[in-house]
């Protein structure tokens, strides 16, 4: 397998030079490579707020996830998939850029009063696969900015909490001028919180997108009991968590059907067997101790892809990879060599294999959510420890206005408990600078070994690994070592 993949870039290498020559004649793009029908397409699925926690192929017994679960079975399963920063808006510039968000200058929402944004120079993903003559379109949640940064040839208009409805009208985009490749940006703003408090229930949890009549077209609602869903460890089980939690899982079941329905139209169109499709969550499930932070159930989440062309069927890769990796992978896939300034790497090569060397180490650099919510952390994760350094810690520790809202947080602090999960209320709101991390032990991170001369050498080594990693990328908090 190994040596296929060799011959292949040779192949596009090859290719590639040749373009080259067709340009000088007027004949190509800079970027266009040759035999174009041959290059697969793309489709990457973005969910918002989805959590490893929360499908059946990953583990849990009770969701139901048929789709997802079936898209593992026929391509490949990470198990060690990162987002960079757990902020919905942030984490899609870098999905779409390949940069670090303290490199691209999205710091953190793009909204009209949030107002980051992107560098104007930074060339993304849809722009460089446009010039390597793929057609482009997205719909559902795009959440970045400017335009002409993340330009893509198509928007498609429809109701991002709709996602069988979505996949609908993507079949024209799929359909049409089947000499170029496409690449679909299919975002679901399922199973993020949101329309409203279900009043019905005892405990008055957040619907997250649920309709309390009606539904959304296509779409058979599946609905959970609560006393049925696990809690996992970083929450605490409580009436109001389980009844969210409820609320959650039906959620996800609807992005589910949407990507069953959109491999549906692949198929009918007849390019399931030419089409790589990925499938990611921006950052974790919306809750405290998840979203917005750098803790495992914040960065740790689902990533699937399945390439028809790949001989091994339902692989679990443990390669430690990231959201800034997502870009480069893509254009790989698409045999683009030049990457431009994007600072993750490419892990196609890997996809064949379960532990393959060379990824046992990733990074994180959260600044932002909301514009009231300046927390920049830094992280080095590898096998074993996890170095996180809250370059704030003076502050206490912010929440977004709906996790703070969410009824599962407001009845742990209203009764006056001491934990919220396995971690106390306080060490959640008030940072150390450093915490350092046994994964092997202390796989919930609880235990705190940064001030334990026992770990001293650790410590240092991989505050060595942080600064190396802001040098490297062009990290303005860099000036954080020495400036206070």
């Amino acid at each position: 397998m190994a040596g296929e993949l060799i011959s292949r870039r040779g192949f596009m290498k090859g290719c590639a030079v040749g373009a080259s020559a067709l340009v000088g004649a007027g004949l190509g793009s800079p970027r266009a490579f040759a035999g174009g029908r041959k290059r697969p397409n793309i489709v990457l699925v973005v969910s918002d707020d989805h959590g490893m926690d929360a499908l059946g192929c990953y583990g849990n017994e009770v969701i139901k996830t048929p789709n997802l679960d079936g898209l593992a079975r026929d391509g490949v399963r990470f198990t060690n998939a990162f987002c960079t920063t757990a902020s919905c808006s942030a984490s899609r510039s870098v999905i779409l850029t390949g940069m670090y968000n303290h490199a691209n200058g999205q710091y953190g929402h793009q909204h009209s009063y949030h107002h980051f944004i992107s560098f104007p120079d930074v060339k993304s993903l849809p722009v460089l696969l446009t010039e390597a003559g793929y057609r482009t379109g997205r719909i559902g949640k795009y959440h970045v900015a400017p335009d002409e940064v993340y330009k893509f040839d198509v928007a498609i208009g429809a109701n991002s909490r709709s996602p069988v409805q979505m996949a609908e009208k993507c079949k024209g985009f799929i359909d049409a001028d089947g000499d170029k490749p496409f690449f679909l940006y299919f975002c679901t703003s399922d199973p993020h919180r949101g329309g409203g408090t279900a009043n019905e229930v005892a405990t008055r949890p957040d619907r997250f997108g649920n309709k309390a009549k009606g539904g959304y077209p296509g779409v058979k609602e599946v609905k959970y009991d609560a006393k049925d869903v696990i809690v996992p460890p970083f929450l605490p089980d409580s009436p109001e968590c389980r009844d969210e939690l409820a609320q959650y899982y039906q959620a996800v079941c609807r992005v589910d059907q949407g990507v069953g329905k959109l491999l549906s139209v692949l198929k009918e169109a007849g390019k399931d067997q030419n089409t790589v499709v990925i499938y990611i969550s921006d950052n974790g499930v919306a809750f405290p101790g998840a979203k917005t932070t750098l803790y495992e159930p914040g960065m740790n989440l689902p990533a699937i892809i399945r390439d028809p062309r790949l001989r091994k069927k339902g692989i679990t890769c443990d390669a430690l990879i990231n959201y800034a990796d997502l870009a480069p992978t893509i254009l790989d896939f698409a045999g683009v060599s030049d990457t431009g300034r994007m600072q993750g790497r490419s892990f196609k090569s890997v996809l064949g294999q379960e532990h393959p060397k060379g990824w046992d180490e990733t990074y994180a650099s959260h600044t932002f959510h909301e514009i009231t919510m300046y927390y920049p952390m830094r992280v080095v994760r590898g096998r074993r420890y996890k170095l996180i350094w809250n370059i704030a810690h003076g502050l206490d520790y912010p929440f977004a206005s709906d996790l703070w809202a969410a009824s599962t947080w407001q009845a742990t602090i209203k009764r006056g408990e001491k934990y919220y999960g396995k971690r106390k209320v306080d060490a959640y709101l008030h940072r150390t600078k450093f915490e350092l991390y046994d994964l092997k032990n202390d796989p919930h991170e609880i235990d705190n070994l940064a001030n334990d001369p026992k770990h001293a050498k650790t410590l240092a080594e991989y505050k060595g690994k942080l600064k190396a990693f802001q040098k490297r990328t062009k990290d303005p908090w860099i000036l954080k070592w020495g400036y206070e």
